[in-house]
């Protein structure tokens, strides 16, 4: 038998190899849990691949970055010079440059003249004179079209800088104090929020970024050169102002515009005929100094106009002392597709250059353009065709006034703040504030008056306006609807409100005789700034927001407050020969 000394020894051999084992594992443990956490909360040292994160496919290629915001599209470095995509200039830098995909032909226009650059040229037009850049202004790669940032740079108030590795464009339209935030230690940008996220970009103590929103303890970040992504925010520093050198000058245009109040009047003219009975017209007005005849239309989709000029017509009323400014119209022939004449330069083009060349032979003092109902599609080369046919008008002496609606979120698109900047006068009809198919309601009341003018006048200078203003009425024909009716239509808004709406445009003079006829008391209404009239006649109810002196003087009020240019009357033969009086009161 062992002895007990032997008994003991191995007791503690026994003893020192399990305190050992247990301390082994405690190790293990101990690495295993520091490994775990090691490699759960220290930070990666991954570096973003700028290829796969930026999608740039091509050695050429860089993102673009604007007023802390990456965009969609790439730029492109060639020849050292960066080229950024037609699209991305046109939202965010200058919505003036106006780039025709059908024809390849890219206008700019100038105080100095139009511009026509053809693609893959260092050549382009200015007017007539033929100019050279010192590289391509307009390039097109698979069916897109890059613009020079340089040549952007001369005519939009914007500075940038280029960056390598990767490659990317810094812009900005940002000049004066503008805030950034120190940065306070040695950090990274990364991709996302968390130490784990790959890293963007290396930021040393000083470096500035831009805090674009903070959560908890990471902030989302732009670098002065371009980066956007996460920085702790406990690495975010006080903020310091830069100021940049800032020597752009935004263009001039001017304008030709009158040194009296506009007492304008469209006259409806259908026909040659309609032209010989301008002097009865007239005759009927007092003080009216402009009158704008309804001659010209757009005819067919190549911008080729139908024309209803009269010389006889011109010289009688310049004989007079009135200005003509003949009308073109793009609602008469349904046949002529308004947003493929606007988008398409040639078309484009030989409208401009019909319409001057009739203002020209005709003696014409001005032109006067409303085009209605366009679609958004056409928006720019509306625009466009404004912009163009200002400078021919300017170089031949033609006043150029637009009509538009009272501004909503419907028709922002034609853009009045744009117009004004080319067009000589910006005439809002203030009207059809209520029409035909809609709801019973006032033509023009006085808060829907007043709304657009004051709407009008946050993008367009007092002194460009003109207020456009009805001289007719809609008598509203109310038609009871029958149990029949009803049941057979029972989605109708008409049958559930028990009666059927329509309406007619009539003179103030059959106003007039209709409130006499039906023995009908007026009614003032503030809240129209006009009189109302209603009345019943063979089981049907008529309603009638009247348009007279008083309501028009209202009207007249709004011009007058507002200092505006003038206004404008739709149209001449639907008012009394009296109302002239109230308009004379005001214009003079």
């Amino acid at each position: 038998m062992a002895s007990r000394r032997q008994q003991t020894k191995r007791g503690k051999q026994k003893l020192i190899l399990a305190v050992g084992v247990t301390a082994l594992i405690i190790l293990i443990v101990l690495i295993v849990g520091l490994t775990t956490f090691l490699k759960k909360y220290s930070p990666s040292k991954e570096v973003t691949d700028y290829k796969e994160y930026y999608s740039l496919s091509e050695d050429d290629e860089l993102f673009v970055v604007y007023d802390n915001e990456q965009v969609q599209n790439h730029a492109i470095l060639q020849d050292d010079e960066v080229y950024v995509n037609y699209q991305t200039v046109h939202k965010y830098l200058n919505k003036r440059f106006y780039w025709d995909a059908t024809e390849q032909v890219l206008r700019y226009v100038t105080p100095d003249g139009l511009i026509n650059v053809t693609p893959d040229s260092t050549q382009y037009l200015l007017g007539k004179s033929s100019e050279t850049a010192d590289h391509v202004i307009a390039l097109v790669r698979d069916g897109e079209m890059y613009l020079s940032m340089s040549f952007v740079q001369k005519y939009t108030d914007i500075h940038y800088e280029v960056y390598t590795d990767p490659g990317r464009i810094v812009i900005s339209d940002q000049w004066d104090d503008v805030t950034y935030q120190t940065v306070k230690k040695n950090t990274q940008i990364r991709q996302k929020g968390g130490v784990k996220s790959p890293i963007l970009s290396e930021i040393k103590k000083g470096d500035l970024v831009t805090v674009l929103d903070t959560v908890g303890s990471w902030s989302k970040v732009c670098s002065q050169d371009g980066f956007i992504g996460y920085m702790k925010t406990k690495a975010v520093g006080s903020e310091q102002d830069v100021l940049y050198d800032h020597n752009y000058t935004e263009p001039k245009f001017s304008h030709i515009t009158r040194d009296k109040t506009i007492n304008m009047a469209w006259h409806q003219v259908t026909n040659q005929t309609a032209n010989g009975n301008v002097a009865d017209v007239l005759g009927r007005t007092k003080g009216v100094n402009v009158i704008s005849p309804t001659w010209f239309y757009l005819n067919d989709n190549s911008g080729n106009i139908a024309s209803l000029c009269s010389s006889d017509y011109v010289t009688y009323c310049h004989q007079q002392g009135i200005e003509v400014w003949g009308l073109v119209s793009n609602l008469e022939n349904s046949d002529v597709d308004s947003t493929s004449v606007l988008n398409l330069t040639s078309s484009r083009d030989n409208l401009v250059n019909n319409l001057v060349a009739e203002a020209i032979k005709y003696d014409l003092d001005g032109i006067n353009v409303d085009f209605e109902s366009l679609s958004a599609e056409a928006a720019d080369g509306y625009l466009e065709f404004i912009r163009e046919l200002s400078i021919k008008c300017e170089n031949n002496d033609i006043v150029l006034s637009v009509d538009n609606y009272v501004p909503a979120s419907y028709n922002s698109f034609y853009d009045c703040g744009e117009q004004a900047v080319f067009a000589d006068y910006i005439v809002i009809m203030a009207y059809d504030e209520h029409y035909n198919g809609s709801d019973e309601g006032s033509v023009a009341s006085i808060g829907f008056v007043r709304q657009g003018i004051e709407d009008t006048l946050k993008d367009v200078p007092a002194e460009q306006v003109i207020l456009g203003v009805p001289f007719y009425t809609r008598v509203w024909e109310l038609t009871p609807v029958t149990a029949s009716e009803d049941q057979s239509d029972q989605a109708s808004d008409e049958a559930q409100s028990g009666y059927t709406v329509s309406s007619e445009v009539v003179s103030m003079s059959e106003v007039d005789t209709r409130v006499a006829t039906n023995a009908v008391t007026l009614q003032w209404l503030d809240d129209c700034g006009q009189y109302y009239a209603e009345y019943e006649h063979d089981g049907k109810t008529y309603k009638i927001w009247v348009e007279d002196q008083k309501s028009i003087g209202e009207k007249l009020d709004v011009m007058k407050n507002n200092h505006l240019a003038g206004a404008s009357f739709w149209k001449l033969g639907y008012e009394k020969n009296t109302i002239w009086d109230t308009i004379a009161e005001y214009m003079n």
